[in-house]
């Protein structure tokens, strides 16, 4: 086995090409548009391409000669190239130049030159449209590199002279990507660095290192999701870019390895094929949901075996630290001068949220007078109260209190009460050792005691990492502000504070601050409720931005 290729041995990645290519080879015949029906033949068409380019980049990638599969494959290909009713389109719908020009390009890799083939594509992207008409940043690089495998001549401006204006080369938060954002991510590398062949010119402010970083949390939420397809795309990058030494990277080929079928089939995410298009069969259902995924899997392994792709060690990421102290205080100051308003009952998260806040800003100051007041409103509160809001939030108000010496009766007693119904248990889940903790902290529960129960009961399942994380663009998409406070929260607590999805997360929760210092945009009119949901939004971004502060070492950002 090859150990020094991350997530197992070279031969096993050689099997999932292997494999892959083998189940495209017997399916062949559904990449022929000519045998496809009628509302099924661009699909056909996208098919077609997209297998003879995994064909040419075979061809250019590996010096040996093109045998069994692959070979196969081309076959089809020249034979369904080789019509006039397939290449005279080219002429007919010059929007769709990449469509051909894409079979042509590989063609030419396998050393199948066509002149008449070559000639109506060098006519179409002359002819004053196909080549010139608007696309966006990363088509654009598409329509560059296929012409230039393609060798036809254009006055276009250089694939280095596109890359400043993509989505890659301007800071992309990650938390906002969408699917298509990915895709477009992922195929900008691939045009640029032309497939691990070439060393673009990237621009001046271009980070390698902030690239490689992107493309790794991108792993972790799509690894997450469980989408082989941007997963397998986002590792092609890895590898375009000469990266190998890389634990996410790992992560990805098992993942790969292990949903890859046994007859070589990957299938693809929901939504790859409209329900309409398969029409209740099965058969063709389940190649157009797989043969993209299949042919980026195989493309994986193609581009990690090939002596031709450039190797180099993963660059540093970016040193960067999360900047919330001032943000964060102005948040509590917003907070507790709000809460003062409210019964103390329904706002003890926040005063929780505040005395945590002002712990980790070693301003405790900030907290008393809201913990004055609501000390002596809940004095004889009933132990409905502090049940009502567990041992979180109870445990944090409660240690905010002995900071400053402030006592509650009522709070006191209901204390002791839970200490004496924990001591009576066999174990507690690893979720609840926090809270166990808590009570140590107070002086309510020995540390022994703390110790055993939580060694009772330990090995409880826990997510795999990047489970959590996979959940947070869609928490952006719907303005779920007190989730992605959450996930931010729970990765500074595992030691992720500067890890760039928790970065990202927080960068999009700072952007939420109002000048006020509460967080979060309601989009209503009604005072009562506006400032209701920005406290529950506040509560929550004071609590993430205050782990990450504490689990980044306090380092102040201006002097108080």
């Amino acid at each position: 086995m090859d150990t020094t290729q991350p997530g197992g041995g070279s031969s096993q990645r050689r099997a999932v090409e292997t494999r892959a290519v083998a189940w495209l080879a017997a399916r062949r015949h559904l990449i022929d548009p000519a045998e496809a029906a009628t509302d099924r033949v661009l699909f056909a068409r996208k098919a077609l391409i997209e297998t003879a380019f995994l064909v040419g980049l075979r061809a250019r990638l590996d010096p040996e000669p093109l045998d069994g599969d692959y070979a196969t494959l081309l076959g089809q290909v020249e034979d369904i190239t080789a019509r006039p009713s397939y290449r005279e389109l080219i002429a007919r719908d010059e929007a769709a130049l990449l469509l051909y020009a894409g079979t042509y390009a590989a063609l030419r890799l396998c050393g199948r030159e066509d002149p008449e083939f070559r000639h109506v594509i060098t006519q179409a992207a002359a002819g004053g449209y196909a080549a010139v008409f608007e696309r966006i940043p990363y088509r654009q690089l598409d329509l560059l590199h296929t012409l230039e495998l393609c060798g036809v001549p254009h006055t276009l401006p250089a694939v280095d002279d596109v890359l400043p204006f993509t989505l890659l080369c301007n800071s992309p938060n990650v938390v906002k990507l969408a699917d298509r954002d990915i895709y477009a991510l992922t195929h900008t590398i691939f045009y640029a660095t032309d497939f691990g062949l070439r060393e673009p010119r990237w621009p001046r402010d271009f980070d390698p290192g902030a690239a490689v970083e992107l493309l790794e949390a991108l792993l972790v939420l799509t690894l997450g999701q469980e989408n082989a397809d941007l997963v397998g795309e986002l590792l092609c990058c890895l590898l375009c870019l000469g990266v190998r030494d890389s634990e996410e990277a790992r992560r990805a080929w098992q993942f790969l390895t292990a949903v890859q079928e046994a007859d070589g089939r990957v299938n693809g995410p929901p939504g790859v094929v409209h329900p309409g298009l398969a029409d209740g069969d099965d058969a063709y259902r389940h190649w157009a949901t797989g043969y993209h995924t299949t042919i980026v899997a195989a493309l994986a392994a193609l581009l990690d075996r090939s002596p031709r792709v450039v190797r180099r060690h993963r660059p540093s990421a970016p040193k960067a630290r999360p900047a919330v102290e001032q943000p964060l205080r102005r948040a509590v100051q917003w907070l507790a001068g709000t809460s003062l308003r409210h019964d103390p009952a329904t706002c003890l998260p926040a005063a929780a949220a505040v005395a945590y806040a002002a712990e980790a800003l070693e301003e405790p100051e900030l907290a008393r007078p809201l913990l004055l007041d609501f000390s002596a409103r809940l004095a004889d509160a009933d132990v409905g109260v502090w049940q009502g809001h567990g041992m979180e939030v109870v445990g944090e108000f409660a240690s905010g209190l002995r900071t400053h010496g402030i006592t509650c009766s009522s709070l006191d007693m209901f204390l002791k009460s839970t200490a004496a119904a924990v001591e009576l248990m066999e174990a507690v889940p690893p979720q609840a050792a926090h809270n166990v903790q808590r009570l140590v902290g107070l002086g309510l529960l020995s540390p022994r005691r703390a110790a055993a129960l939580g060694d009772a009961g330990a090995g409880a399942p826990h997510a795999a990492p990047g489970t959590a994380a996979a959940d947070l663009p869609e928490a952006w998409k719907n303005y779920r502000l007190g989730h992605i406070a959450a996930l931010v929260r729970d990765s500074a607590r595992a030691g992720r504070a500067q890890h760039r999805i928790t970065r990202d997360a927080v960068a999009f929760l700072l952007a939420q601050q109002s000048s006020c210092g509460a967080f979060g945009r309601p989009a209503c009119d009604d005072p009562a409720v506006r400032e209701r949901t920005m406290l529950s939004w506040t509560q929550s971004a004071v609590t993430a931005l205050a782990a990450v502060h504490t689990a980044c070492g306090r380092v102040r950002t201006a002097p108080r």
